[in-house]
């Protein structure tokens, strides 16, 4: 049983990995596999045409988000069996904490650890109850998973979990063919949620600097096109490329749906990922996927994803990241050799690969709990 609420509406990483998680297990074609999808909110439903309704079954409950959250995360309760009306061998949530389960296994999600480090740079239940709660609940999971190698590590180090507990299922890359044109036009893309780790303040301060620096006869500065939620949080950078000298070279178009990314790669000449930290950085693999060249942070999992498909810089060197942009613009052997590097990268990202990881940790935590089942008795009894 997967919690498919991060999936409901306007999908970033969390729910995109979620939503094609369910579909790589949908395809797996196995027949001992009987996979629910568990939802709940008081507005949305789930509306997915894409994913095959014969391998799944959906429960969709009309409880508010926040209210289950509290329920599930401060009090531990209701059993999600007394949600569903169905037992499971697997209950899988898709964030740090434990979903409350009678007699299942219990599997998290660890995208990242950096509501810890900074817990400012949050907001809402992540804010109140990851910081406080993580490392217990992890401890007390028969499985965590994780979407890269930088993450496990962190996991090891910050919440002291053994590393034999810990299973690494990367994401896939989309099915997109190489485009194939020439990306001589286009816009400059960023791509992500508008919130504090993912520092579009640097990557302001870097398309400033290179606009004022660039030399006389240089081709003409490209767009810089902002592509996400906007959040609480994001008001100063909005504010800001609405006045010079940012006003008119750098644009804000807000969420993109899932349906409609491809098509926003296609229009752009290069990505930059100027993360803080990323627990993996879907964009970038993605903008791999169909021949985009990637500047990106050279911490967290964005290293390990882009490999040498792209230029890897300090994220808090505004400088340093307008000359790696400046040279993707402008050395256009260099974008291709990154361009090329980078589709052959993501073909090692498959979904059917996370899909039969994803599987591996399931039995994994089917033993965990199994022979962790008389120590339980003996502690309750």
């Amino acid at each position: 049983m997967i919690d498919y609420r991060a999936a409901l509406k306007e999908r970033s990483g969390v729910g995109e990995f979620t939503h094609q998680l369910v579909r790589a297990l949908g395809a797996v074609g196995r027949a001992d596999l009987a996979l629910t999808l568990f939802s709940s909110s008081w507005r949305d439903r789930v509306d997915a045409p894409d994913l095959d309704r014969r391998t799944l079954t959906v429960v969709d409950r009309r409880i508010p988000v926040r209210a289950l959250n509290f329920a599930w995360h401060r009090l531990e309760w209701p059993a999600v069996e007394a949600l569903t009306g169905a037992d499971a061998d697997v209950v899988q949530a898709m964030h740090p904490l434990l979903i409350p389960t009678r007699g299942a296994a219990r599997v998290v999600m660890i995208h990242d650890l950096n509501f810890l480090a900074h817990p400012e740079r949050t907001r809402a239940e992540i804010r109140r109850d990851y910081p406080a709660l993580a490392r217990d609940h992890a401890h007390r999971a028969d499985r965590i998973v994780v979407p890269s190698h930088f993450t496990a590590r962190e996991v090891e180090r910050q919440l002291d979990v053994a590393p034999e507990q810990i299973s690494v299922c990367s994401p896939g890359a989309p099915d997109w063919p190489v485009r194939r044109e020439s990306r001589t036009g286009g816009y400059v893309l960023f791509f992500g949620t508008l919130e504090p780790r993912k520092n579009v303040g640097a990557l302001l301060d870097a398309y400033e600097h290179l606009a004022a620096s660039r030399p006389a006869g240089a081709a003409a500065l490209p767009e810089l096109v902002l592509a996400g939620k906007a959040t609480d949080q994001s008001g100063p950078w909005l504010s800001r490329i609405a006045r010079p000298p940012l006003a008119g070279i750098v644009r804000h178009i807000g969420y993109v749906d899932p349906a409609d990314r491809r098509k926003l790669y296609d229009g752009a000449r290069l990505l930059v990922q100027p993360s803080f930290e990323e627990g993996f950085g879907m964009p970038v693999l993605e903008a791999m996927t169909v021949g985009l060249p990637v500047v990106a942070a050279n911490r967290g999992a964005l290293p390990e994803v882009l490999g040498d498909g792209g230029a890897l810089v300090n994220p808090d060197d505004p400088p340093q990241m307008a000359a790696a942009i400046a040279r993707l613009l402008d050395d256009d052997a260099f974008a291709g050799a990154c361009a090329a590097k980078g589709v052959f990268r993501a073909r090692a990202f498959t979904w059917r690969a996370t899909a039969d990881a994803m599987l591996d940790a399931y039995e994994l935590a089917i033993r965990h709990h199994r022979a962790s089942a008389p120590a339980r008795h003996l502690r309750s009894a």
